[in-house]
């Protein structure tokens, strides 16, 4: 049982894209292999995290077969493992595999004084995000309900431009109308996606907002075009949330080994095809 008393320590993983096959690749990279590199590091790090949180792109393939392999990853670790949609993902046949405990289907929760949102930004068969008009209201009506907590919100697209300019036409559409919303609530602390393949972290009105690197491929930041990070390798972020509203994170990458990367042009073929993450 968590204290009410000490911190929350949240480690988010993102952007697996696992296949039904675990051999297969994703531009060269066996994505099972790099995710169980990932949580093969959390344990050697010995960071006992009180709570998972998976931040979209579960799967490249949506089959109910890769998300079985990714409960089966994650379910000895015992720990309470939440997840949130990406565009790659079938929302019902997740929903259908990750909802047996330690997983759970689960989008508001509170937690050592916290208030979590996790908020659905896929666009059906879209490589951009949106929220829809309900998820814009349940957010309102969560936050109007919990005025005094600090509170975490979670999607998979991120809100704002990266400074990527093939990754911000492929951000979350309808920022303004999310913003909106969030600027009249104080409590808000954090706000945390993934999409992005890479750490970002800026301020805005107060707010954080955090990026993660994916379990897998890594794209390089400030490019004007997709490109792999050939020397960033697979991560995750630990967060610490500490019930007075204060926190702390951090970024921990890997020591797996990276394949040779497609020719650039191979990959501006794969993004033209609507492959991009």
């Amino acid at each position: 049982m968590m204290s009410p008393t000490l911190p929350l320590k949240v480690v988010q993983i993102s952007d697996n894209h696992l296949f039904a096959n675990p051999d297969e690749k994703l531009m060269g990279l066996t994505t099972a292999e790099s995710l169980a590199a990932v949580l093969n590091s959390i344990r050697q790090l010995k960071i006992n995290p009180d709570v998972f949180l998976i931040t979209g792109d579960l799967s490249q393939d949506e089959t109910a077969e890769s998300y079985e392999y990714l409960r089966g990853l994650m379910t000895p670790f015992n720990i309470p493992t939440y997840w949130i949609p990406g565009n790659h993902d079938d929302v019902s046949l997740a929903e259908s595999v990750l909802c047996q405990t330690p997983i759970s289907a689960e989008k508001d929760l509170i937690m050592v004084n916290w208030k979590l949102i996790l908020l659905n930004s896929q666009c059906h068969r879209k490589v951009y995000g949106e929220l829809t008009s309900e998820s814009l209201n349940h957010l309102e009506y969560q936050l109007k309900q919990h005025p005094e907590q600090p509170t975490l919100i979670a999607l998979h697209h991120p809100p704002l431009d990266i400074g990527s300019r093939w990754m911000d036409e492929i951000r979350l559409r309808n920022a303004e109308d999310f913003f909106a919303v969030i600027d009249r609530y104080s409590q808000v602390k954090i706000v945390m996606f993934g999409h992005i393949h890479q750490q970002f972290e800026t301020t805005r009105n107060g707010v954080v907002y955090l990026g993660c690197p994916s379990t897998c491929v890594q794209f390089k930041p400030q490019e004007a075009e997709l490109t792999l990070d050939e020397v960033a390798t697979p991560g995750f972020r630990i967060l610490t949330l500490f019930p007075n509203g204060d926190y702390q994170t951090e970024i921990q990458r890997t020591n797996y080994q990276l394949p040779t990367y497609p020719d650039p042009e191979v990959l501006r073929a794969m993004l033209a095809k609507s492959v991009a993450m």
